[in-house]
């Protein structure tokens, strides 16, 4: 699951803020701020080791070619260093839900299922990491990989139910400001504080939308996972693709973020 904490939860608040246009930043200066998260390593990393799933899943280079070995190796070994980035990364879910102010039981308890089932994963990913870089005995690593499919995916789950509500939130609040411009109009009065709430409540929302497709392909890739690469919706190819698409989404998010 890659998600961030402020993707990965209660529903956020209602209201709009307007804010000053930030200065612009050079180009470097906000690719140095990204790749200083690990967060923003970890999504680069993420991007390309999926391209290159696509790539092998595709059949568009033979498998007797020496370059699609290199592709191989390479893409495993993305995968390691990916783990690597992760660890201590359990700590955020925890604090999240510290720190995290809920309105209803219901809230509650598909936040701990969301932030539980992520923190959860990322837990036992550090173990998976020790195992495949060899440090402690892989005998286990088969069942590790089960349960870390198994909490990721009910961390998808619980995120997914609590972003649909909060898209269904946000969707009344765009209806509401809607009607309230519309009313503005009719009677000649001012509105440009409606329009300039309108336009970062449709920013909202389209990240919204953004972020249950990026939960979706994490949540398909997970369920592959619990099942081995077997039944429908495992193909190589289309996983790699829900992959890469999860990874664009993220980093973007990321990028914007940061």
């Amino acid at each position: 699951m890659d998600t961030k904490a402020s993707a990965l939860g209660p529903s956020e608040t209602s209201v709009i803020p307007i804010q000053s246009k930030p200065k612009d930043r050079d180009f470097l200066n906000h690719l140095e701020a990204y790749l200083a998260k690990r967060d923003g390593v970890d999504k680069l990393l993420k991007i390309s080791g999926y391209a290159t799933k696509i790539i092998l899943a595709s059949s568009v280079l033979p498998e007797s070619l020496p370059v699609a070995q290199r592709l191989k190796s390479f893409e495993s070994s993305v995968g390691l260093s990916r783990k690597a980035f992760r660890l201590g990364k359990f700590v955020q879910d925890i604090n999240t839900l510290r720190n995290s102010h809920f309105d209803s039981k219901q809230e509650i308890f598909l936040s701990i299922v969301a932030y539980g089932g992520e923190g959860f994963y990322y837990f036992v990913e550090q173990f998976i990491w020790l195992a495949k870089s060899g440090l402690i005995d892989g005998k286990h690593l088969r069942n590790l990989q089960k349960i870390s499919a198994w909490a990721v995916f009910i961390g998808h789950l619980g995120s997914i139910t609590l972003k649909v509500r909060d898209l269904k939130q946000i969707t009344e609040d765009e209806k509401c400001l809607n009607a309230s411009i519309e009313i503005a109009i009719s009677r000649g009065i001012d509105h440009q504080v409606e329009e300039a709430r309108m336009k970062k409540l449709r920013e909202k929302l389209l990240m919204k939308k953004l972020s249950i497709v990026q939960e979706l392909a994490d949540g398909l890739m997970a369920l592959a996972d619990i099942r081995d690469g077997k039944g429908h919706l495992s193909g190589p190819l289309l996983l790699a693709s829900a992959g890469l698409s999860s990874a664009i989404i993220s980093t973007q998010k990321n990028w914007v973020s940061c």
